[in-house]
């Protein structure tokens, strides 16, 4: 008698088993065949190309070359002369010319930008550039990175303040007379040799963004 009843109870138990399945069974059916069709009308949207990887390697290339030739005319600054507008005009403009000609050479978007800036042109134009400068600022050791924004490939590189740009770049009242009477907002003194200057900042576009807007 007590095998019957258990039995029994089991195969009860069994179809309310069933029973409760059979809901679920049906929600899972719906939700399957919902995501078939949303597969169908919305399909997902292609991913946007990244630039061509030796376009990316000549402009890492080219702004080392870039960096060593500020370096090398860094070095060429007499600590025991007088600093004069002239001097400005063999150091720094050719690093800024250079920029110039790679962006023109290469369709890249080439410049220097520095939080504190002696050139107002020089100033962070956007977010990135600022959450960039701030970047490198936090870490030091980081030389350089990228990443890929909507207009294609930005590439940002640290300049380091070296010891014979502190002529110009130290103490806020050593600055030469001509820099203090033609920079008015200058930002750029109090700095120490290895400081962050600033940064080099490329942007080599992506092929949809170069079709977009051409030359």
């Amino acid at each position: 008698m007590e095998i019957s009843r258990f039995i029994f109870g089991n195969r009860q138990l069994n179809r309310q088993k069933r029973r409760s399945q059979k809901p679920l069974h049906f929600l899972i059916g719906i939700l399957i065949g919902a995501a078939a069709i949303a597969t169908l009308v919305w399909p997902i949207a292609p991913v946007q190309a990244a630039p061509n990887p030796p376009d990316f390697a000549r402009a890492v290339q080219a702004i080392e070359d870039l960096d060593q030739m500020r370096s090398e005319l860094a070095k060429t600054i007499d600590p025991t002369a007088e600093i004069t507008p002239q001097t400005m005009q063999e150091v720094c403009k050719p690093v800024g010319m250079k920029a110039m000609q790679l962006s023109q050479d290469n369709g890249w978007q080439v410049k220097q930008v520095a939080k504190k800036y002696r050139n107002p042109d020089h100033a962070p134009q956007n977010l990135q550039e600022t959450m960039a400068i701030a970047k490198l600022t936090q870490h030091p050791e980081l030389l350089s990175y990228s990443q890929i924004q909507g207009d294609g490939l930005h590439y940002y590189r640290r300049i380091n303040v070296e010891s014979s740009c502190l002529a110009c770049h130290g103490p806020k009242d050593n600055r030469p007379n001509f820099i203090k009477a033609k920079y008015l907002d200058d930002l750029a003194y109090d700095f120490k040799a290895g400081d962050l200057r600033g940064m080099y900042s490329v942007i080599i576009p992506s092929l949809e963004a170069a079709q977009t807007n051409p030359e």
